[in-house]
């Protein structure tokens, strides 16, 4: 068996394929063989010490797979059942893997596994943005930033299919084509325009109640410029780099904005959260309202490959680590 760990943070140089030997699960435990491991950007923040671990550490934080072993007091599963999780511990960049049962859900058996893979993570993340930290309603216009990402896929599908317009921002005129494909209504490159002045332009000068905004430092500023009085600037990523120290009076008071930084362990913190969360992803992707399309797919021994991909903006989209 093998698993990616790092000794110590820094560049894709520190990652090492390692062979791995493992004991027989615990109380509520199963062993897993991974079919597929989602590719996070929130991968590269673990490995490069922006979100520090206790090391030396394994990375990853979703997959998929089938259960080949059952520890003591496993009631509610069985061998052979395709399963995939999301979230801590750490460690889905393996082969196989021991793992509680409280964070795996149930995979319908029309789903790809592949495809699950690279779902739970920003599935999941896109439940609890559009559901719980803002609930956005039906016939209201958002701005969502990195519109064609693995989240940004997913998330505008999911908002259009219940009524709400997404102005979604990319960095290349490329990538409208796409995000448009994606749900969005309209598509700003605000690697060339003010994105700010171009949403109140689509707005007739209101600004949007809610930015959803994971890309982070270079656009922090102007989001907030985006919203109307008291709206919402959801911070949920650092694709650009950590947020500075916010200037309150500066920046929010003015409007009376409403500042939130969320992260799944807050929303998924029960198994009645995670059940209520996988349970409506599952139901968009299996009526189609979802579509996810595989970018690419690494071999595990490609890891480092894979995450200079994935900070060079190469992946475009899902992509997943097959072991």
């Amino acid at each position: 068996m093998k698993a990616v760990k790092i000794e110590k943070t820094g560049g894709p140089e520190v990652l090492k394929i390692e062979e791995i030997t493992l004991g027989k699960p615990g109380n509520d435990e199963v062993l897993i063989e991974h079919v597929a491991i989602g590719l996070n950007y929130i991968d590269t923040y673990h490995r490069s010490g922006l979100y520090p671990l206790k090391l030396p550490s394994g990375l990853g934080l979703e997959a998929s797979g089938i259960i080949k072993e059952l520890g003591p007091n496993v009631s509610n599963f069985t061998v052979g059942d395709k399963i995939a999780y999301a979230g801590i511990p750490i460690g889905g960049y393996s082969t196989h893997r021991i793992y509680s049962t409280k964070n795996i859900v149930k995979v319908p058996e029309n789903i790809d596994l592949n495809v699950v893979g690279t779902l739970m993570t920003k599935g999941l993340t896109a439940f609890y943005l559009l559901y719980k930290t803002y609930a956005a309603k039906k016939g209201q216009t958002v701005l969502f930033h990195a519109a064609t990402g693995g989240v940004g896929q997913i998330f505008c599908q999911w908002a259009k299919s219940i009524g709400i317009k997404v102005i979604g921002t990319v960095g290349s005129d490329e990538k409208k084509e796409l995000a448009m494909k994606y749900g969005c209504h309209e598509v700003i490159n605000y690697s060339k325009e003010d994105f700010a002045k171009k949403v109140m332009e689509l707005t007739d000068g209101l600004g949007v109640p809610v930015v959803y905004d994971g890309v982070g430092k270079s656009t922090f500023e102007k989001s907030c410029e985006s919203l109307q009085v008291r709206g919402t600037m959801v911070s949920f990523g650092n694709a650009s780099g950590a947020l500075d120290p916010i200037n309150v009076t500066k920046t929010l008071q003015p409007k009376g904005l409403y500042f939130v930084r969320p992260s799944m362990q807050q929303y998924l913190r029960t198994r009645e959260e995670l059940e209520e969360a996988a349970t409506n992803l599952f139901v968009q992707i299996s009526s189609g309202k979802i579509n996810i399309e595989i970018f690419k797919k690494y071999k595990l021994d490609d890891v480092k490959t894979a995450h200079i991909d994935l900070e060079g903006r190469k992946i475009i989209g899902p992509a997943v680590i097959i072991p």
